[in-house]
């Protein structure tokens, strides 16, 4: 196929100006935070998610909360963050029986019997906020990015709605905006946390099974979360320095 000099150059000044464009709008976001919170320093933190499987009763709390809080969409299977339910019948983790009605958005009705020798627990799921982010890496205009405090955001402005990042992510935790036709995700309620607040999941989270940490503050509790229990992540094998750490996760959760 061939290309004349006059297209060649058109179309390299469109990705000229894309790149630029992307670049600009990291720069405006990043700027523009402290001026929301003038306390907030970017490169005091770098933050972390804490969940603990054995404190999660399946509420929905969590899910309500952060469809509100960050005007996700109401129709189904829109999600920043859901719940999943896990039934190992026999301690068979290589055959779990797995459910989420809605995301968890309403809780979870009975389905399983108590006594019948089967593991059951909840897992909440959201971004992980990787520090080496696939969804990052293959995002063409820089819509995707991280923030110097470790937060992977998108900046919609930019985002060309070409589900490269939905695609790239090894977590399922990215969906198209309906409304927008952009991506979206957990920002870790970044809008919050700058400004000195949880986000609105661990705000509403009854029994704590959700935290928030600052890594980079040695006083922050999530040290002793992480000293003191077995953490794991999410799909470890794909090595993408994800940041929710887990406590009780069983092998039968992929």
């Amino acid at each position: 196929m061939r290309i004349d000099r006059r297209e060649f150059l058109k179309s390299t000044g469109k990705l000229v100006v894309l790149t630029s464009a992307a670049a600009l709008a990291w720069d405006s976001l990043i700027a523009g935070r402290p001026e929301a919170a003038p306390n907030y320093t970017l490169q005091d933190h770098w933050w972390g998610f804490a969940i603990d499987i054995e404190k999660c009763i399946g509420c929905g709390n969590c899910v309500r909360a952060c469809k509100t809080e960050n005007d996700v969409p109401l129709e189904p299977y829109y999600f920043r963050t859901w719940v999943e339910r896990y039934h190992v019948p026999g301690g068979n983790i290589e055959h779990p029986e797995v459910d989420s009605p809605d995301g968890g958005y309403g809780g979870f009705p009975p389905r399983y019997k108590p006594g019948d020798g089967a593991k059951n627990f909840f897992v909440p799921k959201l971004c992980n906020h990787c520090a080496h982010s696939p969804c990052v890496q293959v995002c063409p205009v820089g819509a995707t990015f991280e923030s110097p405090d470790g937060v992977v955001l998108v900046d919609k402005t930019y985002c060309l709605g070409c589900r490269y990042c939905v695609q790239a992510c090894p977590y399922g935790c990215r969906f198209i905006d309906p409304r927008t036709m952009t991506a979206d995700k957990c920002s870790l309620c970044y809008h919050r946390i700058t400004k000195g607040l949880t986000t609105a999941c661990c705000e509403t989270c009854p029994t704590g099974a959700r935290r928030l940490g600052d890594l980079k503050n040695p006083k922050d509790p999530i040290h002793d979360f992480l000293r003191n229990n077995k953490i794991q992540v999410l799909k470890p094998q794909m090595a993408t320095g994800a940041k929710a750490y887990y406590n009780g996760l069983d092998g039968s959760v992929r």
